[in-house]
């Protein structure tokens, strides 16, 4: 866990942002000291807030180390501004006709010129000159962006009021005498660190006569950051679906039922719904991450990003920009013209992010991404993503294999849990095993003839009918289920390897996989189900999954080269526990598990409950069963969070115990 010094926290309105910066232990070279000739009226001195504190020091030595350079550790920040403050971005074009993706994203805070209010000054991270109070009336001082100008802003505060400055801009004797407030700000997040690594260099000429001094202050854009499991939970989000079809009925109760499960977390927040177009699938469509540099009075100041899917033709990440973005809220999109190797791994349930951690020579103190692939195959997540979260330079993502998956989501068997631990956090893990296993203790006890599932059927589809023996006795449940154990194993190997931890730091949750099989809409359209759940040819149900259910989105959009013949692909057989949703360090929410009851009691349900509870967490439950998982999803899949980033992202992590 990292070690933190005792910063406040300023508060801020949920759906706040905040950008993060670069590589553990890199160091950004800037220009040369401060180049001058003697002169009587004093050398210009320009400075910034190298240490971080929210000062900028012009009467002592503290900013002074480092103005020159940056590493993660010590530097100046400036954010990327790209919120929009006072909501002065257009959502819709002449009449209400809807704008392109692109000039939805053209307009935010950093496209104009201008200091739109003071919310958006506050966006700004302040520069000063040292005051030169004898420096001679005929001396006059000017400023450029001599690195990063194509990237950045430079605004000069003269009476009282934010004046963009430009190459024909002057300072007057009299303001280099009392010393000049700046304030910049970024166009946009770094991108691609090869083209522009975030860096903005800033110099003050004070000439007089013919002599001159200069001096120049090295600003690096914070790195925009995805959150994590230690991050305590403020906000959640959850598509709403609209219309009166007894789908659209049963997943707004699922809306108001996770409304409770929130509250009794002790969350009073409201939820923040995505209501326009019908993608139940809010984990899968944005995103949340963030910004943040240091304010006035040592307050963090956070700005949230909302960093929009490579999915261009998923609609419902347009209202991120016209429902979500406001007063330090942006949204990030990116533009990947490839053809995807497979549309579904571009689903941002296919990232997670480790906890913050340091290993073998490598320090992650704001944490580490992780993203699904297919090794089977070589489909990999977007190349332009990639490398946009790559060019953060905190978060290096780290590949993992779900090539045994049919939707090929990371959080279908992965998940960081706060601990009261040395390193501060645990893995859990989906394990096939002990969910063989509680079936095999069922029917060694004598009840296989027991239903495999205790749901309730609906009115247009009956209650899935297969029993504990005929499950175990299914061709290929119990084979389907050793190989994703094994799979399992290769990825924990790699977790294993990265992170230092260790066996008795996983938390093993009971878990069944299936292999899928196709059941007919009433079109005759073929709809991938859970190969053991018996679904009648043309339900309503399976015309729904069509529709809805992640069986929409893998349909007619995987690359010729991501199907791997020889690879068996599964989802989730019983509702996947660990793909729930985390509300506090001890708080979490897991899918119904409607697996077969015995003595009274759901042995899933028993068991899943029982490991969590080890680890000091408290689980209740919620119904995802014909609204998530037959669409081969669960909780987290359909939920989203907004989480507390007012912490400093360059403070590094304790030494974890296997270092210690």
């Amino acid at each position: 866990m990292r070690s933190r010094r005792h910063m406040r926290s300023r508060p801020y309105p949920a759906g706040s942002v905040v950008l993060a910066m670069a590589a553990a232990g890199s160091v950004l070279a800037g220009p040369a000291g401060p180049v001058f000739a003697a002169d009587a009226g004093g050398r210009a001195d320009l400075r910034a807030d190298v240490n971080r504190d929210g000062r900028v020091d012009v009467t002592g030595g503290s900013d002074n180390t480092g103005e020159d350079g940056w590493s993660v550790e010590r530097g100046a920040v400036y954010l990327p501004n790209i919120d929009d403050d006072s909501k002065r971005c257009p959502v819709t074009g002449p009449g209400g006709a809807p704008l392109s993706d692109a000039k939805l994203a053209a307009c935010n805070d950093g496209t104009d010129t201008k200091v739109n209010g003071t919310e958006d000054a506050a966006d700004l991270a302040r520069i000063r000159s040292v005051p030169l109070p004898d420096l001679p009336a005929n001396a006059t001082g000017s400023l450029k962006i001599a690195t990063g100008g194509a990237h950045a802003h430079l605004f000069l505060k003269r009476a009282g009021k934010w004046i963009l400055v430009t190459s024909a801009t002057r300072l007057t004797a009299a303001e280099l005498r009392s010393g000049v407030e700046f304030g910049v700000e970024a166009t946009d997040v770094v991108r691609d660190g090869a083209k522009w690594d975030g860096r903005a260099v800033v110099r003050l000429t004070v000439t007089s006569g013919r002599k001159s001094t200069a001096d120049a202050v090295t600003l690096r854009v914070a790195p925009l950051l995805t959150q994590h499991h230690l991050q305590n939970t403020q906000q959640v989000m959850v598509s709403k679906v609209q219309g009166e079809g007894p789908d659209s009925r049963l997943q707004r109760e699922f809306v108001t039922a996770l409304g409770k499960g929130v509250r009794n977390a002790g969350i009073t927040t409201p939820l923040i719904t995505f209501e326009k177009y019908a993608d139940r699938w809010a984990q899968d469509f944005v995103e949340p991450a963030y910004v943040s540099m240091t304010g006035p009075g040592g307050l963090r100041h956070v700005m949230r990003v909302m960093l929009r899917s490579a999915q261009p033709d998923r609609d419902a990440g347009r209202e991120l920009f016209e429902r979500i973005r406001g007063r330090d809220v942006g949204v990030v999109q990116v533009n990947d013209p490839a053809e995807p190797d497979d549309w579904s791994l571009n689903s941002m349930g296919n990232l997670e992010t480790i906890p913050p951690y340091a290993h073998g020579g490598r320090s992650f103190p704001a944490g580490r991404i992780i993203m699904g692939e297919r090794k089977d195959s070589g489909a990999r997540p977007s190349k332009v993503m990639r490398t946009l979260l790559k060019s953060q330079g905190m978060q290096d993502p780290l590949l993992l294999d779900t090539s045994w998956l049919s939707v090929g989501h990371v959080d279908e068997f992965v998940q960081f849990l706060p601990a009261g631990t040395p390193r501060g956090w645990r893995i859990g893990v989906a394990d096939p095993q002990a969910g063989l296993r509680l079936l095999r203790d069922a029917k060694r006890d004598g009840h296989g003839s027991t239903k495999m599932f205790s749901v309730p059927g609906r009115s247009d589809t009956p209650a899935p009918k297969e029993t504990i023996d005929q499950a175990l006795a299914s061709r290929h449940l119990v084979a389907d289920n050793e190989m994703a154990a094994r799979r399992i194993a290769a990825n924990l190997e790699i977790l294993k390897r990265e992170t230092g931890i260790t066996d008795e730091e996983i938390v093993r949750v009971p878990a069944l996989y299936t292999r899928g099989s196709e059941a007919l809409s009433a079109e005759g359209q073929e709809i991938p189900v859970p190969r053991l759940t018996r679904m009648g040819a043309g339900s309503g149900l399976v015309d729904g999954l069509g529709d809805h259910g992640q069986q929409k989105w893998l349909a007619g959009r995987t690359a010729p080269r991501a199907a791997a013949a020889a690879t068996v692909t599964t989802g989730a057989y019983v509702p996947g526990a660990v793909n729930g949703l985390l509300l506090g360090r001890d708080r979490y929410l897991a899918p119904r598990q409607w697996g077969p009851v015995v003595n009274g009691k759901d042995i899933f349900t028993e068991a899943v409950t029982a490991v969590y509870q080890r680890v000091g967490m408290k689980v209740s439950y919620i119904d995802d069963w014909y609204t998530y998982h037959l669409g081969m999803g669960e909780v987290h899949c359909g939920t989203n969070t907004l989480r507390d980033a007012s912490a400093a992202w360059w403070q590094n992590p304790v030494t974890n115990r296997d270092e210690s």
